[in-house]
């Protein structure tokens, strides 16, 4: 728990340096969304859906004190593996340093690469309405 962004960023392109090829790392992706925490159904509603995904995405965030809590879930298995990667990295974090963090990681993995523009559209829409509730809760 006393990891940084940057810290879950770097263990994170660690993982990936572990796969020889895209096709093991989709099926890792794919892996880390079968173990999303359960969504409640109440929460999949139009204002909690992500605009700019191909898939449908559903995401809630909650500041806890000076933390960013979300939770997210996807009707696409590769989208619902970039979510756990994003709720990895950001979830449970101070907003300040959510602000202060670019994802790097994106580009360091290759997703921007290996990902279909949708796709990538898709996790560029999740990451901004995160910042954005980050923002939110810092100016509060």
């Amino acid at each position: 728990a006393g990891s940084s962004i940057a810290d879950a960023e770097r263990e994170l392109v660690e993982e990936f340096a572990l796969f020889d090829d895209w096709v093991d790392r989709y099926q890792y992706i794919i892996d880390l969304g079968r173990r999303l925490p359960p969504f409640p159904e109440a929460e999949k509603t139009e204002e909690r859906k992500i605009k700019g995904c191909q898939s449908q995405v559903w995401l809630v965030t909650r500041a806890a004190g000076d933390r960013l809590e979300f939770q997210a879930i996807s009707d696409s298995a590769i989208v619902s593996g970039l979510i756990a990667i994003l709720m990895r990295i950001y979830s449970g974090r101070a907003c300040r340093e959510i602000l202060a963090t670019p994802p790097p990681f994106i580009t360091a993995i290759g997703l921007d690469q290996h990902l279909s523009p949708t796709r990538s559209n898709g996790l560029h829409a999740m990451l901004a309405t995160i910042r954005k509730a980050a923002a939110a809760c810092v100016e509060s």
